[in-house]
C-alpha cells in the first residue's frame, strides 16, 4: 500500500500485521481521488475509521490543509504518526483522535468544527439481502450528526462491500458511484434543512 500522488506520490505505507485493518486498495483510491480532483486542494478534511490514515494522507500529499484522523485503536494510530513522519508532513496538518467514531461525531459538532471532505471505509459488514444493514457504513448513514460536520458543496465519500445492501436516509444525495471487485465508493451531499 503506497501513496499514490502529489508530493508523497509513491512512498509505501506501514501497516499493521494481519487482518485487523483492511486498507483501501490502490486501485480503489486512485478512482476516488481522479473523481475528487481539485476538491481535494485546501480542504479540510475528516477521516472515519482511519487505521493508517491512507486516505488522509493521500489528501494531503495531494494539497489538503488539514486531516483531522479519528481512529479507536492506539496501536493503528501509531502507524498513521509513523507514516504522516515519513511523508515528511508538517505535524499541524494531522489531528488525531484515539477514540470510537460514534462518540467523536457530537462533540466535534458541538466545538462548531465542519469539512470539505468526509472519507470513511469501515469494516465490512455481513451479507444483508433480506434485512436492513447493521454495518458501520449504515450506522454512519444514520447517524444525525455526521451531515451537519460537512460544508456546503462538501463531499462525503463512503466505502463499502458491494454484499453490503446500504439505505440512504434523507439527510443524503448520492452523487456518484464508484464500484471496482468487492468494493464500493459512494460520493454523498448533505441534504440539511436550509441548504440548496
Amino acid at each position: 500500500m503506497r501513496i499514490i500522488g502529489g508530493r508523497a506520490g509513491g512512498l509505501i505505507l506501514k501497516v499493521p500485521k494481519g487482518l485487523a485493518v483492511r486498507p483501501t486498495p490502490d486501485l480503489v483510491k486512485q478512482a476516488v481521488f481522479n473523481s475528487l480532483g481539485d476538491r481535494v486542494v485546501d480542504a479540510e478534511v475528516l477521516e472515519l475509521f482511519a487505521g493508517t490514515g491512507a486516505l488522509s494522507l493521500e489528501c494531503v500529499s495531494r494539497g489538503a490543509r488539514l486531516a483531522v484522523c479519528v481512529e479507536r485503536s492506539a496501536r493503528h494510530a501509531s502507524f498513521l504518526r509513523e507514516n504522516w513522519r515519513r511523508a515528511g508532513f508538517p505535524p499541524e496538518t494531522l489531528e488525531l483522535r484515539i477514540q470510537d467514531v460514534f462518540a467523536a461525531l457530537e462533540p466535534l459538532v458541538m466545538s462548531g468544527r465542519s469539512f470539505d471532505l468526509i472519507l470513511a471505509d469501515p469494516p465490512y459488514g455481513p451479507k444483508n439481502l433480506q434485512t436492513r444493514s447493521e454495518s458501520a457504513a449504515q450506522r454512519l448513514l444514520d447517524d444525525p450528526w455526521l451531515p451537519r460536520l460537512l460544508r456546503p458543496g462538501g463531499r462525503f465519500i463512503l466505502g463499502h462491500a458491494r454484499r453490503d445492501r446500504l439505505e440512504l436516509t434523507p439527510a443524503w444525495r448520492e452523487v456518484k458511484v464508484l464500484r471496482h471487485g468487492d468494493s464500493v465508493m459512494r460520493f454523498l451531499e448533505a441534504c440539511l434543512p436550509g441548504w440548496p
